[in-house]
């Protein structure tokens, strides 16, 4: 969006050629580089069909909508950046003039010239164009400067055959339609035409209707400082500069109803209601080089310059006047407004103690009231009988007499907020914390900070305060709370007594209105109030009470109470921020921070026409594509969908108001936004219809834009593609279900191998086990026991034997036993042994007490060959009595198992073996390491079995065997 500078400008207004010098304002908008204008330098501006405004520069063209410009360069089709001129034929055709003379012309969306459209071929033979004129059949006829004529058939660019000047197209304007609103010349004599009169001075009236009628058909020509309507019969000079003040040789002019705008390279000259006699003019943008000026469709002025870019006068702003520091005034803030009728003299009270007068002849002087340091800014103004104008200020009430403009001080007042004057003169005044009835009495010393006071008759008046209502008459003397709870809380800024009813103004909740100590009435902002925040409140008289506020001013019915309109900058106020109000029959004059602002409050533009909305670009993904009203794509996965709109709209282009509607079917309501991008984030495949509508300020509904958009699906979304995605994918699980179901059994398989295995690893492990001599052995015992009569031991031992054959095969057809079943087979086997070997040792468990807090389960038959082959090998072939012991302990999740003997010794043992006992040896103990080998394939646990000679490895003179083994094991609590 462009940053449009406002600037006040100096208006000297001269009555016939000299003068007195009157204060007039004008809001100008500038727009330059900074703005997205493509150089400050601009020859040329015309408006297309379509409403945009197209500005020539030596870098280029800018299409303008009011909000952003559009550059265009040789990149997009230019014969060459710097542009002189351009022209706009009846077809919608922007034509640029270059140096070069080669034609080219905008026909959207693009540039066309002789790259890329065969009909603009053709030799400009070193001469550029000057003129365009519309034909008839759409030809457009140019004349270049070596007085050739071409013509644009839309087939072909060609020359004419002869030579032409300027006056034969002029005279021939039944033919040749100027596209440009003037000509320059250095005379009128044209030697093909003797019969032609010439006027030096116009024979007509200015406010002659024919002749303004005239002026705007026929050719207009400008000879140095005058300006000529020229037909073939005569040429009348209605304007000459010297006449008005003006010596500077005119460049470009422009015809607004009955107002002539005059460009010269100095200055801009304004001369208002010229076709209605009138003989004042206005001088604007001084020391400005103006190269042309533009009025278009909607009234506004636009004037570009030699380096300073382009201004524009919004069409409202000519129903406006305004004052400020810039032409008469003390400053720009003012904080009253009232005017004596009999004198016609208006009064502007503003800040450093300071009074402006403007009289009938729009002369401003100046007089200093207040001169005490500090703040001293004229608060209020009110009429005082015949002559005289009451005056508060922030340091004293003060009278002053219009007819001589002296003004008096009446009482010094320290902080004076409010005055108001009853039926018969009296007169109360509102001063921090106290009342003060002029030449009469005062309360004073309040708690409360009083900001406005207001009259019902002359002996009682209503006091605001920041505290609330209260009321008081001159019997009484007295601040008596009055009004509603609610009238006795609010912060009150100003009041007034209208017909019976008291209007109060807040400083954040609206307006009350109080009828017999009752609310009758409140206006906020949720009623369409300007602000909730109340300045002050004017009374015109005739019914219409103004409410000042911070946000514009709002004009209230006074007999319907209700809320008739609001006025804010946007219609064409300097401020909203409003100090004061006065209104004058049908002028309304309005005190703001930023000036004093006058207009005609009836006849306050409004611009109810919609405003043309257009397609500027659409993006998807991440590229940019060409405005087109039917969108085909293909679906780009997660990409955003935007559609870019545009609207020409010249004054508050930031109010626009934008509403889509995606669906094609408006009963699903519009979504409003103030966004001109319209986003459609990760947009499906599929067909849809959006639809836009816009209105600037208002204004009414545009006609709705519809473009269509369809998204086309990829292959892998096509209907046939997602039957083939979906077999392929039921193919996939079923050759992934098959694979699952292959390793189970696979698995099981496997399983039932390493059973078979285990299985037939305890067999081994079983026939291992039990060694036959130890079988042989015990049944020796018994039959010993039975020859020496000792049949009772006898049956014992058998007893004992079979339990313990009976448990262990119990135990092989196991995977796990408990710990505690391990030990019991164990002890039954000892025993059996100490009977067996006739007591010659003895055997002790250790067992860690952190094992008896869980129950443990191990593989079985792994301690008892270890045991055995401990008390045969170890302790048997010893002379001496014995000594076996077996510890278990937990190391981390596993079950460590010792067994200690004091035999001979593990190498001892070897060396005195029989080669059918080492066989015998070596296959139990592989049969343990295979089986703790089988336990770590199926759980990860991994066992360990070592056999350690004492006397060999370090533990002194003992001898015998230490077995340690790391068994894998099952915890439960």
């Amino acid at each position: 969006m462009p940053l449009n500078r406002f600037i006040m400008l100096w208006a000297l207004v001269f009555f016939c050629k000299v003068t007195t010098c009157m204060g007039q304002g004008l809001m100008i908008r500038n727009y330059n580089v900074k703005d997205g204008l493509a150089n400050a330098t601009v020859y040329a501006a015309v408006q297309d069909k379509d409403g945009f405004i197209w500005f020539a520069t030596p870098t280029g063209v800018s299409k303008f909508d009011g909000k952003r410009f559009r550059n265009y360069t040789k990149k997009d089709g230019l014969t060459d950046n710097d542009v002189t001129k351009l022209a706009a034929d009846s077809k919608g055709r922007v034509w640029f003039f270059t140096l070069n003379g080669k034609p080219s012309f905008y026909d959207k969306p693009l540039i066309h010239s002789d790259e890329n459209d065969s009909s603009l071929i053709f030799n400009s033979r070193s001469h550029y164009m000057q003129y365009a004129f519309d034909g008839k059949g759409g030809y457009v006829w140019f004349l270049n400067t070596n007085n050739r004529i071409i013509m644009y058939t839309g087939k072909e660019t060609s020359y004419i055959q002869g030579t032409f000047d300027l006056f034969h197209m002029m005279r021939n304007d039944s033919i040749y339609h100027p596209l440009q609103p003037s000509f320059h010349l250095d005379g009128l004599a044209d030697l093909n035409n003797s019969t032609q009169k010439v006027f030096p001075v116009c024979p007509l009236p200015l406010d002659d209707s024919s002749l303004h009628t005239r002026i705007i058909n026929k050719a207009l020509v400008i000879i140095r400082n005058t300006l000529y309507s020229y037909t073939a019969k005569d040429a009348i000079c209605f304007f000459n500069g010297s006449e008005w003040g003006i010596h500077d040789d005119i460049s470009h002019v422009c015809l607004d109803n009955d107002n002539l705008w005059v460009g010269t390279q100095r200055a801009l000259y304004f001369l208002k209601d010229f076709f209605k006699g009138e003989r004042k003019v206005t001088r604007l943008l001084d020391n400005h080089y103006i190269t042309s000026l533009l009025k278009d469709r909607d009234g506004n002025i636009w004037i570009t310059t030699f380096g300073d870019g382009v201004y524009n006068i919004p069409y409202k702003n000519f129903y406006f006047s305004y004052l400020d520091n810039t032409n008469g005034l003390y400053s720009h803030s003012i904080f009253s407004i009232s005017k004596d009728k009999k004198n016609d003299l208006l009064l502007i009270g503003q800040n450093a103690g300071i009074l402006n007068t403007m009289d009938a002849e729009n002369r401003i002087r100046q007089y200093t009231l207040d001169t005490t340091s500090g703040r001293n800014s004229l608060l209020t103004i009110q009429p005082r009988g015949d002559n005289n104008m009451l005056i508060g200020t922030d340091n004293g009430l003060y009278n002053f007499n219009t007819a001589t403009q002296k003004a008096s001080l009446l009482k010094a007042v320290r902080m004076l907020k409010d005055v108001d004057i009853s039926p018969t003169g009296k007169i109360r005044i509102a001063a921090k914390n106290q009342v003060i009835a002029l030449d009469d009495y005062f309360i004073g010393d309040l708690d409360m900070l009083v900001n406005s006071v207001a009259c019902i008759n002359d002996s009682a008046y209503y006091v605001g305060t920041n505290t609330g209502l209260y009321y008081c008459t001159d019997g009484k003397r007295q601040l008596i709370p009055t009004g509603t709870d609610t009238l006795r809380k609010v912060n009150i800024k100003d009041l007034k007594w209208i017909d019976g009813s008291l209007w109060i103004g807040t400083s954040d909740q609206g307006i009350y209105v109080m009828r017999h100590d009752a609310i009758v009435k409140h206006f906020s902002s949720a009623d369409n109030l300007a602000s909730d925040i109340c300045q002050q409140l004017y009374y015109d008289g005739i019914g219409r009470l103004y409410v000042a506020t911070n946000r514009g001013l709002s004009v209230i019915d006074v007999k319907k109470e209700s809320i008739t309109r609001n006025i804010t900058s946007n219609d064409g106020l300097s401020s909203d921020d409003i100090r004061g109000v006065y209104s004058d029959n049908d002028l309304l004059y309005i005190a703001t921070s930023n000036g004093l602002c006058y207009f005609n409050a009836d006849h306050i533009p409004v611009d109810t026409i919609p405003p043309v909305i257009y397609l500027n670009n659409i993006r998807y993904g991440d590229s940019t594509y060409k405005a087109i009203n039917n969108f085909v794509h293909l679906y780009q996965r997660k990409a955003s969908f935007e559609a870019e709109f545009g609207t020409i709209v010249f004054d508050l282009p930031e109010l626009v108001e934008y509403q889509y509607n995606f669906s094609g079917d408006t009963t699903n309501g519009w979504v409003s936004t103030r966004s001109n991008i319209i986003p459609f984030p990760d947009l499906q495949p599929g067909t849809y219809k959006l639809m836009v509508r816009a209105r600037k300020y208002k204004s009414d509904w545009s006609n709705t834009l519809s473009m269509d958009v369809s998204i086309l699906p990829r292959w892998y979304q096509q209907w046939w593609s997602r039957g083939i995605l979906l077999l392929a994918g039921l193919l996939l699980v079923l050759v992934g279900l098959r694979y699952i179901i292959r390793r189970i059994k696979q698995a099981e398989k496997r399983k039932t191998e390493y059973n078979r295995r285990i299985a037939e690893l305890e067999a081994k492990a079983l026939t291992n086990q039990m060694n036959p001599h130890f079988i042989f052995n015990s049944l020796n015992s018994v039959q010993h026991l039975i020859l020496e009569k000792e049949e009772k031991q006898a049956l014992n031992f058998l007893a004992d034997f079979a339990t313990l054959m009976r448990q262990m095969l119990n135990n092989s057809r196991k995977s796990y036993i408990s710990l505690e079943e391990e030990i019991a087979f164990l002890t039954r086997y000892l025993e059996l042994e100490k009977i067996r070997f006739a007591h010659s040792f003895t055997y002790h468990f250790i067992m860690e007490d952190a094992l008896k807090e869980y129950t443990i389960y191990i593989p079985p038959m792994i301690i008892q060959p270890i045991v055995e082959n401990a008390i045969k090998h170890g302790l048997a072939p010893k002379n001496i009595s014995g000594y076996l012991e077996i510890r278990l302990e937990m190391v981390d999740d596993l079950l460590y198992c010792s067994v200690d003997d004091d035999g001979i010794g593990w190498d001892k043992s070897n060396s005195i073996k029989s080669s059918r006992l080492i066989k015998h040896e070596s296959t139990a103990l592989s049969v343990i390491k295979e089986r703790l080998q089988i336990i770590k394939s199926f759980n990860g646990s991994v066992g360990k079995l070592e056999i350690i000679d004492k006397f060999k490895s370090g533990f002194g003179n003992k001898e015998g065997t230490l077995v340690e083994i790391l068994i894998p094991i099952v915890k439960m609590l």
